[in-house]
């Protein structure tokens, strides 16, 4: 049966439309306002997170060195993530919640993709800063070595479930390495039970399995960190860039500026390290 909104839901939809959110805002508003409003993933390490009910990460510190080249103070907040990054660009960008909250001016994070930008006219996509890819990390006291999928036959993977990499190894020859395959609630704790023994190859981005070994202290000597190319429907790699309302085209402007000067004189490189990533500029750089 179908389910109807009560009369009490349908006035305070009315009512959060009518004190509509604070728009996005060009980069006369926001600087003239002295504040970036700036919106990154929760629970999304190495690149932002919540540490001792404090953001940290790579795209943290990426936000407050934009926000120092603008001169402006930083506004930060953590969002959820919701089905697709469409989404993601309705609620914080240019349509906003039914609460009326403010919208962001920026978000990072969002891939940097010529069809996504194409079916949201309402948004911008600002120039990449970082290059995301897939990887493993495999155990040598486990493993003889691992250099292609085969290499998988007799060994179980660690994996976040629904993520890139279990799709990419789910599709791989045809499921032939469907049973090799441990599922777990997300990446945190896929890297706890690879860092334990439970399992001798951990799957996952690039940058989230290399700072999971360096907060456990654990160099490439015991735990490479390997690429492999695997042809298919699942990207291997994408870019990671910024968003901005398309009537924000200015303010999209001076963070690509920023970004690229970050990019040229080793900032961007720096915060990366900070973390234990490696830091894979965007094609161009």
């Amino acid at each position: 049966m179908a389910r109807f909104p009560t009369r009490r839901g349908v006035l305070a939809g009315l009512a959060a439309l009518a004190a509509s959110p604070a728009r996005s805002r060009p980069l006369d508003e926001v600087t003239g306002d002295g504040t970036l409003r700036v919106a990154l993933y929760a629970e999304n390490a190495p690149f932002s997170d919540l540490r001792d009910e404090k953001p940290v990460g790579i795209d943290v510190d990426v936000a407050q060195a934009l926000a120092d080249s603008l001169k402006l103070k930083l506004d930060l907040r953590l969002v959820d993530a919701g089905e697709n990054v469409d989404g993601d660009f309705r609620l914080n960008l240019w349509k906003g919640d039914l609460a009326g909250s403010k919208l962001a001016d920026l978000m990072l994070h969002v891939p940097n993709d010529k069809l996504l930008g194409i079916r949201n006219e309402q948004i911008f996509l600002v120039r990449p800063y970082f290059e995301q890819r897939l990887a493993f990390a495999w155990a040598r006291d486990r493993m003889e070595g691992f250099s292609s999928f085969p290499d998988i036959e007799e060994n179980q993977v660690a994996v976040e479930g629904a993520s890139a990499s279990d799709l990419q190894i789910l599709m791989a020859e045809n499921g032939r390495y469907r049973n090799n395959l441990k599922h777990f609630r997300n990446f945190d704790e896929a890297a706890k039970a690879f860092l334990s023994g439970e399992t001798a190859i951990l799957a996952g981005t690039r940058p989230a399995i290399e700072a999971a070994l360096f907060a456990a202290k654990a160099g490439p000597d015991r735990f490479p960190v390997v690429e492999i190319a695997l042809g298919g429907l699942v990207k291997t790699s994408w870019e990671l860039g910024g968003a901005v309302r398309s009537d924000s085209r200015d303010l999209g402007y001076a963070v690509g500026e920023a970004l690229g000067a970050m990019t040229e004189d080793g900032r961007l490189k720096a915060i990366c390290e900070r973390y234990g990533v490696t830091f894979l500029p965007p094609k161009g750089f």
